[in-house]
């Protein structure tokens, strides 16, 4: 068996970063920009106001001085004229600065008669003025790779973006194998079960930016398996549940190894998940999970994800861990890394009795996987512990 680190150093030498292509800026959020993108205009283009009130030069501001108002200045109207000594323009939020001005007076800081305005005695002393530029210039950068957020896309669209270059998204084929399942919906017979993981995995799998492929159960035989990774075969990764263990109905490894697959480990130093394997097949990697429900559902945020993340552009990274705090006792680890559903909550990381690896309802109410190294001691309420967000 090898660790959890050493198989991710050897899914990570199987796959690469996509090729790029171009997505009008609409169809962008949640997309990876996989190159730096270059505005093409300052932001503000122009000094603007920031306020209403009335644009005046700083020279004529002192306490009780009355400005001829000669104009007006609104949000894509500007005020074509010069603001001359002993003059003001009535401005509105966003607006441009008239020439001949470089301050704002806020509305609450006059007292206007007609066409004329007199200054207060307790004046703002704020200019009020958004600099041109001063949010960004042209040639600044929104630099790749990263997951384009609502506010990139906003900034992009600022930027007078309207394409945006973004890594293709992966195609994910996912098979699950056995003579014991049927569909969602479908009437199982008395010794079937309904498969799940696949329909796990495929929404773990949108969640991270890539295109699911749920492909029909392949069945025990050798011809179902055959027929299913010819159906896969035009996908980027393929991802096996179950048959992949060595029991006399675990085909999977046998198969795809005589449809040319190039084995890079099988069996993981880990809890849940140990019969897990992984290679080239073709033009894609492949990556065999075991068939009970959360292994399998772990084992893709430990692998799967990851994965994913490196064909999308975002470097080869581990799931992100944090640090928290045990909310109880518990015992020590055993000779494989263990990663245990628990709940992190405001008294800190509660781990469930229960880790049965058939049991999905307690993956349900877990929110975080609490990782124990290999061999960890006891630890007590109030320690660290690594764990993993679900």
């Amino acid at each position: 068996m090898i660790t959890v680190e050493e198989a991710l150093a050897h899914l990570f030498a199987l796959v690469s970063p996509l090729e790029t292509e171009t997505v009008p800026l609409v169809a962008a959020n949640g997309r990876i920009l996989s190159e730096n993108v270059i505005a093409r205009r300052d932001q503000p283009p122009f000094a603007a106001s920031a306020m209403d009130g009335y644009a005046v030069a700083s020279d004529a501001v002192r306490t009780g001085a009355t400005l001829k108002v000669i104009g007006e200045a609104a949000a894509g109207h500007a005020f074509a004229g010069t603001v001359g000594m002993g003059e003001a323009a009535r401005i509105f939020t966003g607006a441009p600065l008239p020439q001949g001005t470089d301050r704002v007076i806020i509305q609450e800081d006059i007292t206007r008669d007609g066409d004329t305005i007199a200054l207060g005695d307790n004046m703002d002393s704020k200019s009020h003025v958004r600099a041109a530029g001063a949010d960004f210039k042209t040639g600044d950068k929104v630099t790749a790779p990263r997951r384009l957020t609502p506010s990139d896309i906003a900034l992009l669209a600022a930027m007078n973006i309207p394409q945006v270059p973004v890594t293709r998204r992966p195609t994910i084929a996912i098979i699950a194998t056995g003579d014991e399942l049927v569909q969602p919906g479908e009437n199982p017979g008395p010794d079937q079960i309904i498969a799940s993981n696949s329909f796990g995995l495929a929404a773990l799998v949108q969640n991270l930016g890539a295109h699911p492929r749920l492909l029909p159960i392949a069945r025990d035989n050798v011809a179902s398996l055959e027929l299913a990774f010819d159906l896969a075969k035009d996908a980027d990764l393929i991802v096996t549940i179950g048959g992949a263990s060595v029991g006399d109905h675990d085909l999977v490894g046998d198969v795809a190894q005589a449809q040319g697959m190039e084995r890079a480990f099988y069996k993981i130093a880990m809890r849940p998940g140990k019969p897990l394997m992984a290679g080239r097949m073709r033009n894609a990697t492949m990556i065999g999970l075991p068939g009970n429900p959360v292994s399998a559902m772990v084992c893709g945020h430990i692998f799967v994800a990851p994965v994913i993340r490196k064909m999308l552009g975002l470097g080869e990274c581990v799931s992100p861990r944090q640090t928290a705090i045990l909310a109880k006792d518990i015992g020590p680890n055993g000779p494989r890394e263990h990663y245990m559903r628990a709940h992190h909550g405001p008294e800190g990381v509660m781990i469930f009795d229960r880790q049965d690896s058939a049991l999905l309802t307690v993956l349900a109410d877990a929110n975080c996987l609490a990782i124990r190294p290999i061999g960890d001691t006891a630890r007590s309420k109030g320690e660290q512990i690594s764990i993993i967000s679900l």
